[in-house]
């Protein structure tokens, strides 16, 4: 199987052992991702104007690379570029006036893009598609008693017209996780907003945010926490640590991407995973279960 990938931009800086642990998982279970021989920034936040036509210009022009590739799937990893395609590709398709002018801002010879020609996934949903049978065969460490809380966040589940799961009560994760043979901790705070680009000016509503994140997770039995989106990841992971120094009572824990969760149950070679980056180690829990 072979689908088309758009790496976005964090995904080639910060969030590399993402993309390397993702694209390892693929390959194991026999997914194919090609990047596309040339993309673009996504805008990184989706238009909240309707009429800010400019802004769609960059997600348009990918999503007509992608359709150039000849695949009829589109992959993204990072949630914030999978909400802008996604819904840059509902908004298309909307207003056949927007779509024609939106085109007349683009180069004279790009091919045309109507909506309907790429499907655009989240790498979730693709591993629901390949099989969670699939998934369970190639786990080759068995692991006993480790708990996961798996963080949602906005970008997948919001809004409702492009949500991969239910907005209130999503399971898509969970199922994963059992199925990789982990147990879930559901906590009452996993698909809140971490606080997004308030780190920025407002630091301390998303520090507010993660002791209520984190403090829930671990509360509820939690040894780790897995995530999909490099800005709840950075807001998650690299934020712990800043309360920590302002507060040494603070139990901090240890966040995985998913994917970097699912290499290790799959065996996969350690050095995609580059812990260097975690500001929270992860290797003492995962010594501690097996997984090092």
């Amino acid at each position: 199987m072979q689908v088309s990938y758009y790496p976005g931009c964090t995904l080639k800086t910060n969030a590399k052992n993402f993309e390397t642990s993702a694209l390892a998982v693929l390959d194991r279970l026999g997914v194919t991702a090609q990047e596309l021989e040339d993309w673009y920034c996504c805008g990184v936040c989706f238009s909240q104007a309707s009429d800010n036509l400019m802004q769609q210009i960059a997600p348009i022009r990918t999503l007509v690379k992608a359709k150039e590739s000849g695949n009829p799937q589109l992959l993204t990893l990072c949630t914030m570029c999978y909400n802008t395609l996604k819904r840059s590709v509902e908004f298309i398709k909307a207003d056949e006036e927007k779509l024609e002018t939106i085109h007349k801002f683009m180069d004279r010879e790009a091919t045309r893009f109507y909506g309907d020609e790429v499907d655009v996934i989240d790498v979730l949903s693709l591993i629901k598609q390949i099989g969670l049978d699939k998934l369970k065969e190639a786990v080759v460490k068995k692991v006993k008693n480790l708990k996961i809380a798996s963080y949602y966040g906005c970008m997948l589940l919001r809004p409702k017209e492009i949500a991969i799961d239910s907005p209130d009560d999503p399971s898509i994760m969970e199922d994963i996780i059992l199925a990789s043979g982990c147990e879930n901790v559901y906590f009452p705070f996993r698909t809140e907003c971490c606080g997004s680009y308030q780190i920025v000016n407002e630091p301390d509503i998303v520090k507010t945010r993660a002791k209520k994140i984190i403090g829930s997770a671990l509360k509820n039995g939690a040894d780790l926490m897995v995530i999909l989106c490099p800005l709840c990841y950075y807001n998650l992971d690299e934020v712990q640590a800043e309360i920590r120094k302002e507060d040494p009572r603070f139990q901090t824990l240890p966040v995985l991407y998913i994917t970097q969760l699912l290499a290790l149950l799959l065996g996969l070679d350690l050095d995609i995973h580059d812990f260097s980056l975690h500001s929270v180690d992860p290797r003492p829990v995962l010594k501690r279960k097996g997984l090092l």
